[in-house]
């Protein structure tokens, strides 16, 4: 067999194989909490948050200040962040600016410097 008549060959199985091709019907089933969890993330991405900041400055102060405010604080999360060249030391995940300036109010008797802020949100 050569090669036209090998290629004619081909051609025609291929296209004899279009007129058999079947149609497929998918049926997808999801359980109903799927679509709560979806909407729960997208809202959970645009929600902003207001974090307390207590510290900037170096490793070793960053430590002592994070220590110090767990020990005093238990009812917030406490994170180091590394912003260069300072160490930050972040509290909460206020869901408004009134419980962010509740918890500011508690949190400047120890920590004069403290100020709220809204933390720049990742682009994923």
């Amino acid at each position: 067999m050569n090669i036209k008549s090998l290629l004619a060959f081909l051609i025609f199985i291929g296209f004899s194989s279009l007129g058999n091709a079947q149609d497929g019907v998918v049926t997808v089933e999801q359980d109903k909490d799927i679509e709560k969890l979806l909407q729960f993330k997208k809202d959970a991405k645009t929600v902003d948050l207001y974090k307390i900041q207590v510290y900037q400055g170096n490793h070793s102060g960053a430590q002592k200040a994070e220590a110090d405010f767990i020990k005093t604080y238990s009812e917030w999360p406490v994170s180091m962040e590394y912003e260069t060249p300072n160490y930050k030391i972040w509290v909460g995940n206020f869901r408004s600016r009134l419980e962010a300036d509740k918890a500011l109010l508690k949190i400047k008797k120890n920590y004069n410097n403290a100020f709220i802020f809204k933390p720049k949100r990742d682009k994923s």
